[in-house]
């Protein structure tokens, strides 16, 4: 398993799972601020056609390279 990741290391693509592991999207594109590191969530979609859809930070349990974890 990789090593767990900072938040400003999250590019677009990182598959997102859900709390059993089941993936439940992809990273659109990360909020946040880099310069003050707050990190505010992320856009997230799913499917070929989904819309992002907010996540706020509070629901990310772990970042590792390539994968978000939810709670």
């Amino acid at each position: 398993m990789p090593d767990p990741s900072s938040w400003k290391a999250v590019e677009p693509g990182w598959r997102v799972l859900g709390p059993g592991g089941d993936e439940v999207g992809r990273v659109h594109e990360v909020l946040g601020d880099p310069d003050a590191d707050i990190f505010n969530g992320l856009n997230v979609t799913s499917g070929l056609l989904g819309s992002p859809e907010y996540v706020p930070a509070e629901r990310v349990r772990e970042i590792r390279e390539g994968e978000i974890f939810l709670d």
